[in-house]
């Protein structure tokens, strides 16, 4: 099998890397960094994000694992205190795969030209520097409201925990093909309306937004933003592609929340593993 280590820069997790890269080549897998099978995040979610825009070109042959050594991560789930077992696990079990939906973002320009097609882990999120954001909002072809406020956030499930709950979104189970718009901070008076809640859509609706201004937009995918002019739309959907996990061990959805957001002593489990 042929891995890659992604670190996120610090001395102890580029220490993670250099025990793990040592051990696992003496078990006779191949480190490439190209055509990797797996891929090791040792660091944060936001590492483990990094590494699969990396390679984003290659999701149906890649698979990604976590090791976390800073905050609580949602995708990075192993301790650096298991490392030893999670080595042993990578060079002699065979892993199995789980694999959550993603988002596909194409922005389109006024002045044509080629679009840009993202894919995205989280979220992706429409802001501007310069007043309110104004975009209509259409579903499956049909205008369904205009929006005015500070921005647009549309998240995957797993993304749902992220962004998406700051801004009082709903947490869905990956399970799900489906993807959520949530507002941020939207006007709402007697001249301006919107619907006020989290939508769902599911995996057959296209989600459009068309600015109705010309202006600039800031728009984020995951962690990385990106100015846009002259915007025709930004079309959201469920990827056809999705991000497969390794899996050595199970480690249900619900627990995964449950650990990150709820349950005291893993809190108290991770001081005590700084």
């Amino acid at each position: 099998m042929k891995f890659k280590i992604v670190s996120k820069g610090d001395q102890r997790s580029n220490n993670i890397k250099a025990t793990m890269k040592q051990y696992l080549t003496g078990f006779d897998l191949v480190y490439d960094k190209e055509e990797p099978d797996l891929v090791i995040s040792v660091g944060g979610d936001g590492t483990l994000l990094e590494a699969f825009h990396r390679y984003v070109h290659r999701l149906s042959k890649t698979a990604f694992i976590g090791i976390h050594t800073g905050h609580l991560g949602f995708y990075a789930d192993w301790l650096p205190s298991e490392v030893e077992k999670l080595i042993i696990e990578i060079a002699k079990t065979p892993f199995q795969v789980v694999d959550y939906p993603l988002l596909e973002v194409i922005i389109r320009s006024k002045t044509g030209g080629k679009e840009d097609r993202f894919l995205a882990v989280n979220e992706t999120t429409i802001k501007t520097a310069d007043g309110s954001v104004v975009l209509d909002v259409e579903i499956k072809g049909e205008h369904f409201e205009t929006f005015r406020g500070d921005g647009l956030c549309v998240s995957t499930p797993s993304g749902s925990t992220a962004y998406n709950k700051a801004l009082g979104g709903g947490i869905i189970h990956p399970s799900l093909e489906a993807i959520q718009l949530t507002e941020m901070a939207s006007i709402n008076n007697r001249v301006f309306r919107t619907i006020g809640s989290p939508l769902i859509l599911p995996k057959h609706h296209t989600l459009m937004l068309k600015p109705i201004a010309d202006r600039s937009f800031l728009i984020t995918i995951d962690h990385f933003t990106k100015t846009y002019a002259n915007v025709k739309s930004i079309q959201c959907r469920v990827a056809n592609e999705k991000i497969r996990f390794a899996r050595f061990r199970p480690f249900p959805f619900w627990d995964r929340v449950r650990d990150s957001f709820v349950a005291e002593e893993n809190i108290d489990a991770h001081l005590k593993e700084r």
